[in-house]
């Protein structure tokens, strides 16, 4: 088995988030001439579910990429297809929506995922584990160790603030849909900053 640096497996995940959020983003507004923020945080570019995708394809994939194309679509099929319905569940469950819903493709599953974008993850299994994956991991491998590590611990205290910040303006905005008034001056910098408002704009008419 090959030892995973779990270091680069962070900038794997950084690095899909941010691309993640720029292809989901451009796809939005070439499509409806609309921005809307793909992001799950309230700061910063990350659409984290294509992070864990990333991370996950290369965990999965990694010992076998120089099998069989046939081989690694199937990997990339099945486990792209069970790592999309957990996503999808656990985001419900956490934010109380849907981020997608496929009711209405062909052979769907409780609209988490369908066979059409389950061959995606096999085609994109392909062609990560073959071409963005060695490339990226090159890439992260030629900066200085000692900027990598301080970089890293500056951007996983940064994500970790950010996903509670998150989950506050979340909890907060239904607060005040409740008609709870602040308790203290963060739920008022919440109420003033990232709120009902804002969590519309950024997760469209998903925020309900």
């Amino acid at each position: 088995m090959k030892k995973i640096n779990w270091c680069n497996m962070f900038y794997l995940f950084i690095i899909a988030s941010i691309a993640g959020w720029v292809i989901e983003n451009s796809f939005n507004f070439i499509r409806t001439g609309v921005f809307v923020n793909p992001s799950a945080l309230v700061i910063g570019p990350f659409d984290i579910a294509y992070g864990i995708g990333a991370c996950f394809l290369t965990l999965i994939l990694i010992e076998f990429k120089d099998k069989s194309y046939l081989k690694l679509f199937v990997i990339g099929f099945i486990g792209g297809s069970i790592l999309e319905y957990i996503m999808s569940l656990g985001i419900e469950l956490v934010l109380g929506f849907k981020i997608w819903d496929y009711s209405n493709y062909l052979f769907n599953i409780n609209g988490r995922i369908c066979l059409l974008f389950s061959i995606f993850w096999g085609i994109l299994g392909i062609i990560w584990i073959k071409l963005l994956y060695p490339f990226i991991n090159k890439m992260i491998n030629k900066i200085p160790l000692n900027i990598k590590n301080t970089l890293a611990l500056v951007l996983v205290v940064f994500l970790v603030l950010d996903e509670l910040l998150t989950a506050s303006a979340i909890y907060r905005a239904r607060e005040h849909r409740k008609g709870i008034q602040p308790r203290n001056v963060y739920e008022e910098f919440l109420d003033n900053t990232f709120n009902d408002a804002y969590l519309k704009r950024m997760f469209s008419k998903k925020w309900e």
